[in-house]
């Protein structure tokens, strides 16, 4: 059974989570503070990571920082209060794959907890298939119908992005953050350029479509 790892101070709100999470048939383990949740971290397996940013001694972002400095690859999901670009950006560079602004709605939760294990098991299996289009993130190369399409590193990688969270909107800003990290000199038009360059590579596939969202960013639709 899944195990998702709830870290909330707030008793009452870990434990609508925690039911929340188990009536849709997974297990959860409520924590109150980043050093409880490290002592289950390390005393077995957990699959997801929900957790709260605000929080006594370590913070939530602190707490992935040091998730992520020996364990790469869990989804982590923060909530917070704070509906602030700059408190996403940090909670993305510290390493977290999704971010929801309280108050919680837990049927969204759910369906966010299972994107995120949709992509674990994506990233596990390094192999994104869409239809008659298939993404091979070890060789970074892509084929529809077995015919292979030429990608540059970054196209791949923001196309394997958007296909990994199909029907999400990913805005320039995140995009740019992501994949042109340490270019100070690049603007979020650079964005704009490539997602058009991919859209051109795969103007004749029929099984998704990257859909501009006007005044947010770019989401990827898949056909089926």
């Amino acid at each position: 059974m899944v195990r998702v790892l709830v870290v909330e101070d707030d008793e009452r709100l870990n434990q609508i989570v925690c039911s929340g999470i188990q009536s849709a048939g997974y297990s959860a383990v409520g924590c109150l503070s980043a050093h409880q949740a490290f002592e289950h971290l390390y005393a077995g397996s957990v699959d997801v990571i929900v957790s709260d940013i605000m929080m006594p001694g370590m913070d939530g972002i602190e707490m992935v920082e040091s998730i992520r400095g020996v364990n790469k690859s869990i989804p982590i999901l923060l909530m917070t209060a704070r509906d602030d670009f700059a408190s996403k950006r940090r909670g993305f560079r510290a390493g977290i794959d999704d971010y929801m602004v309280k108050p919680i709605d837990v049927d969204e939760l759910i369906l966010r907890i299972e994107a995120l294990l949709r992509r674990a098991r994506i990233e596990a299996e390094k192999r994104l298939i869409v239809g008659r289009t298939v993404l091979d993130a070890e060789e970074m190369s892509a084929y529809v119908d077995g015919a292979e399409v030429t990608l540059t590193v970054r196209e791949f990688n923001i196309l394997y992005k958007l296909l990994s969270y199909p029907k999400r909107t990913f805005s320039r800003a995140q995009l740019m953050d992501e994949f042109w990290s340490g270019e100070s000199s690049a603007s979020l038009r650079a964005v704009d350029v490539y997602i058009t360059r991919i859209r051109d590579k795969f103007s004749a596939c029929e099984d998704f479509r990257i859909v501009t969202v006007h005044g947010l960013g770019y989401k990827a639709v898949p056909s089926v």
